[in-house]
């Protein structure tokens, strides 16, 4: 409750200190004693949600979305966005995205950072350079301690997420590249040495980043909502960090991929289910859904009525935990124009129209201005 409290307090300095420290249209230096103490983002007060989104880029490798992306889809939406999702991908730079982040900041929106350690884009293989047991050995270190003393100058609230999507096979952080079910590999004979590597590296790097002083960013554990392989030992449960190291909980919940995907499930079983399990894992922690989309075209699933049903279980606070959410909003090719996708609100006016009117109808429930609070606060929400 005091941390609800004094995050009200601090609600109307946050889009203040946002507008003075972006206007820049180039990279500002990094200042490494601001002024202002440290502030991190609150979960928004009962009854309410944050809106976000990740806007879409070019490439497909999500780290170069641009002020204009993210302009379309709001036009689209008819809302502004609390927080703006992308990847830092360490193939490119191992350098805090301070660009990206100035300019979703001078928005008045959070950056919400997918760190993803990886060589390459391509997913279902091992990771050849930043393995689970190199960060656990120490071998990135120096990287992460600068990308720590970075954020921490950034000085704004920040989310910030290692190892979406933990559970699912196409990362290579997941346990089937790192040992799988094996126990006698690493650490206690008792657990899968695959999710207990990503425990162990997962807890690396908040450790570090926390230890350069980056009280302003809040760590989210990010799972997809069914287990990808869907075995006992890869249960998205088995990777969690524990309290004291995922601030918020978030999950990624799809509809068909492409045009014509085979796998049609509607939002709601889905989320069911894992919300379910989240509750179970760590009933007091903030959910977010910190992904969900549905491609535009399919055969038998309509893009609109399935985003009109998940938006509706949401803005109803069906999951009471829940605190925001956030749309998928790419197109890709697929190699055949027929089936390329798009889940994007600006490439159909049918889903557009969707989101328009059911923000709109729940403006009520929307934090539409990102909560600051202090860095020290716990951050705590009850339903």
């Amino acid at each position: 409750m005091r941390a609800r409290v004094a995050a009200l307090a601090f609600a109307l300095a946050l889009p203040l200190a946002f507008c003075g420290a972006g206007m820049a249209s180039s990279a500002e230096p990094l200042d490494p004693k601001p002024e202002h103490p440290l502030q991190r983002l609150a979960p928004p007060p009962a009854g309410k949600l944050y809106h976000g989104v990740y806007p879409g880029g070019k490439s497909g490798e999500e780290d170069d979305i641009a002020e204009a992306d993210l302009a379309a889809y709001q036009n689209a939406a008819g809302q502004s966005a609390a927080w703006v999702y992308f990847s830092n991908n360490w193939f490119r730079s191992r350098e805090f995205p301070l660009v990206t982040a100035q300019w979703i900041r001078k928005t008045g929106a959070i950056p919400f950072i997918r760190l993803m350690l990886r060589s390459s884009s391509k997913e279902n293989k091992r990771e050849p350079l930043f393995t689970l047991d190199a960060l656990i050995a120490g071998k990135f270190d120096a990287d992460i301690k600068k990308w720590g003393a970075q954020a921490k100058a950034f000085a704004s609230p920040l989310l910030a997420e290692y190892g979406t999507e933990c559970n699912g096979e196409w990362f290579p952080w997941n346990g089937k590249w790192n040992g799988a079910d094996d126990t006698k590999g690493f650490g206690d004979p008792e657990k899968a040495d695959g999710p207990e590597r990503f425990v162990a590296a997962y807890r690396h790097i908040v450790d570090i980043v926390r230890g350069e002083g980056a009280r302003n960013v809040v760590w989210v554990f990010h799972v997809n909502a069914d287990d990808a392989p869907d075995d006992k030992w890869n249960r998205f449960a088995n990777y969690y960090p524990g309290d004291d190291y995922a601030d918020w909980l978030a999950v990624s919940v799809y509809g068909p991929k492409t045009p014509e995907d085979n796998e049609a499930e509607d939002f709601a079983p889905q989320m069911d289910k894992a919300y379910k399990r989240l509750h179970k894992m760590a009933p007091d922690k903030p959910v977010i859904v910190a992904e969900f989309g549905c491609a535009a075209g399919h055969r038998k699933v309509s893009a609109d009525k399935w985003a009109a049903e998940a938006l509706d279980g949401v803005l109803a606070h069906k999951w009471p935990n829940v605190a925001g959410f956030s749309w998928w909003n790419e197109r890709w090719e697929n190699g055949r124009r027929a089936a390329d996708t798009t889940m994007r609100l600006q490439d159909s006016k049918a889903l557009a129209k969707v989101f328009r009117e059911k923000l709109a109808e729940a403006k009520d429930k929307l934090q539409t201005q990102p909560i600051a609070a202090p860095a020290e606060t716990e951050q705590k929400r009850k339903p």
